[in-house]
C-alpha cells in the first residue's frame, strides 16, 4: 500500500491492515451487520499520531471513521475500504478529581469506567442506559441518561474538550476558548475532528439506587397505560421509566418497565407502587449498587448480535398509539418463520432541566418530547432478514410519527444517536471533495444546521470527517 511503510515508521500506536494478526477483532463491532472491512486501523496513541492519520487518510482520499466505544448500529465508526482512527486502545481512562468534582475522561473511553470510577468518590456523570457504550458518541449527540432529570444531557455537563481537527490542529474546547467550535461539538456529533479527552462535570450521588425491571402481561396494557400517563404529569426530576413493547425470553407479549429512582428501596416502591398495584408477573427492581444501573440493559443488548433502529419523538404518554404499535409487534413477532426480535422503547426520562436551556445554546436541537424507538435484533444475518428489519423498523415508527399530531412530521428526527441510517455519499465537485446526502441531518439539527454549516466550512471544509448526520461546509449558510 503506497506510502504506509513510511506512515508506521512515524506512528508511535499500532496499525492493523487485513493481512495483520488480530484483524478481524479490530474491525468488529458491538452492532455485527455494523462491521466495515477497513484498509486500515490506527490504534492512535497521542494528538501526532491522530494528526498522522489524516494526514495519509487526505492523501490517499481514504474515508475516515473514529472509533471509540464502536456502539454505533449505523456504522458510523466503520470505514469500507477506509481508515479507521481507534481510540480505544489507548484513550480509554477516566481520572476524578473530587474536589473539583470533574473527571477527565479518555475518548476512547466507555461509560462503564465512567461510573466505577466516580462513585468511589460519591460522585456520578450523567451518562447513557447502557454502560459498555462509548463516551464520545453518546456524547457528541448529546446524551440522555436515567441521570438526564436531575442534570440535563450529557453535553450540559461538558466542562472541556481536547480535539484534533482535520489539518492535525490540536484545540482546547471550552467557554473561553474556540467557543465556536465548543458550541458546534456539543450535539454536532464528530463533524469536526477527534475528541481526545473530555472533562466533565460530576455530582454528589448516593452508592445506591432502586432500579430494575417490571415485566407485565399483555392483558394489562390499558390500564398500565393509564398508571403511566398519571406518572408523567407529576414526575420528579430523580426518576425515570424506560418502557419497552415486546416479547419475554419465554415467547410471551410483554410490556417491561425499567424503573429508576434516585434513593432507597422503600422509596422507590412507594413511589410506584401505583404500577405495583397492576401485579407484574416479574419483578427484579431492587435497590443496587449506582454503578450497576446503567448495566441493566446489557443482557438485552449484547456485542456481536445484529441491530438495526431507528428513532421518532413523541409528545408523551399516548396510550392509543402505543396500543397500535403493540398489536403490530405481536403480529410481527408471530409471523411465520420470523428470526427478528421485534421491540420498542420509550424513554420516560424528565425533560425540566433539559429544556430550561435555551434552543441554540448547543448545537443539540433542544426539545421536551419524549425518545421513542423502534429496535430490532436478529442473529443470522442476510440480505433478506436485515431487509425485513429495517421495513419493520420504518413501519412501527410511521405508526407514531402520522398519528403524534402535536410533532409534525417536518420537525420530527428522533434523537440522532438511536439512528441506524447510513448517509448516502455522492461526489459533487471536479476536486473529488465527497458530499453527502445531508437530508436527515437538517432535521436533526433544525434551526442550529447553519452556523454549523459555517463552521464546517471553516474547520473541516473538505468534508474529512462525515460518518454521522454529515453537514455540508458553507460559509455563507
Amino acid at each position: 500500500m503506497s506510502g504506509l511503510s513510511t506512515f508506521k515508521q512515524s506512528f508511535k500506536g499500532d496499525i492493523v491492515t487485513p493481512d495483520d494478526d488480530g484483524y478481524s477483532v479490530a474491525i468488529a463491532r458491538w452492532a455485527a451487520n455494523a462491521e466495515r472491512p477497513a484498509r486500515v486501523v490506527a490504534f492512535v496513541k497521542d494528538t501526532d499520531d491522530i494528526a498522522l492519520a489524516l494526514k495519509y487518510a487526505r492523501t490517499h482520499k481514504l474515508q475516515v471513521a473514529i472509533r471509540c466505544g464502536g456502539h454505533s448500529p449505523s456504522g458510523a465508526s466503520s470505514a469500507k475500504d477506509g481508515l479507521v482512527i481507534d481510540l480505544s486502545r489507548y484513550f480509554n481512562y477516566a481520572v476524578v478529581d473530587p474536589e473539583k468534582r470533574t473527571a477527565r475522561v479518555g475518548g476512547g473511553a466507555l461509560w462503564g469506567t465512567v461510573e466505577n470510577e466516580a462513585i468511589q468518590h460519591g460522585l456520578a456523570s450523567v451518562a447513557g442506559t447502557v454502560n459498555h457504550t462509548g463516551v464520545a458518541g453518546l456524547l457528541l449527540g448529546g446524551g440522555f441518561g436515567f441521570l438526564t432529570g436531575q442534570h440535563g444531557l450529557v453535553i450540559d455537563n461538558l466542562l472541556q474538550a481536547t480535539i484534533v481537527t482535520a489539518d492535525g490542529t490540536v484545540l482546547t474546547l471550552n467557554e473561553s476558548e474556540n467557543a465556536d467550535l465548543f458550541w458546534g461539538i456539543r450535539g454536532g456529533g464528530s463533524n469536526f475532528g477527534v475528541c481526545t479527552e473530555f472533562v466533565l462535570r460530576l455530582h454528589p450521588q448516593r452508592r445506591t439506587v432502586f432500579a430494575g425491571k417490571i415485566i407485565f402481561p399483555a392483558s394489562v396494557l390499558d390500564d398500565l397505560m393509564k398508571v403511566l400517563s398519571q406518572w408523567w404529569t407529576t414526575v420528579k426530576d430523580h426518576e425515570g421509566i424506560q418502557q419497552v413493547l415486546g416479547r419475554d425470553p419465554a415467547g410471551n407479549d410483554c410490556i417491561m418497565l425499567n424503573v429508576f429512582y434516585n434513593g432507597s428501596e422503600e422509596e422507590g416502591r412507594k413511589n410506584f407502587q401505583k404500577f405495583y398495584d397492576l401485579k407484574p408477573v416479574i419483578d427484579l427492581a431492587r435497590e443496587i449498587p449506582f454503578e450497576s444501573l446503567n448495566a441493566l440493559s446489557n443482557e438485552m443488548f449484547v456485542p456481536g448480535s445484529n441491530y438495526y433502529m431507528k428513532s421518532v419523538y413523541q409528545s408523551g404518554p399516548r396510550p392509543e398509539i402505543t396500543k397500535s404499535l403493540f398489536k403490530r409487534l405481536s403480529e410481527l413477532n408471530a409471523a411465520p418463520g420470523n428470526e427478528i426480535q421485534h421491540g420498542y422503547v420509550y424513554e420516560y426520562m424528565p425533560r425540566r432541566v433539559t429544556a430550561s436551556v435555551p434552543e441554540g445554546a448547543t448545537a443539540f436541537h433542544r426539545t421536551s418530547r419524549i425518545v421513542t424507538g423502534a429496535a430490532m435484533k436478529w442473529n443470522r444475518n442476510t440480505p433478506s432478514i436485515e431487509d425485513a428489519a429495517k421495513r419493520a423498523t420504518r413501519e412501527l415508527t410511521d405508526i407514531v410519527a402520522e398519528a403524534e399530531a402535536q410533532v409534525s412530521g417536518e420537525s420530527n428526527s428522533g434523537y440522532g444517536n438511536f439512528n441506524s441510517e447510513e448517509q448516502a455519499q455522492t461526489t459533487v465537485d471536479g476536486n473529488g471533495v465527497r458530499m453527502p446526502d445531508d437530508s436527515n441531518s437538517r432535521l436533526l439539527f433544525g434551526p442550529n444546521y447553519s452556523r454549523l454549516q459555517r463552521l464546517k466550512a471553516q474547520y473541516d471544509p473538505e468534508n474529512v470527517f462525515s460518518k454521522w448526520f454529515p453537514i455540508i461546509p458553507n460559509p455563507d449558510a
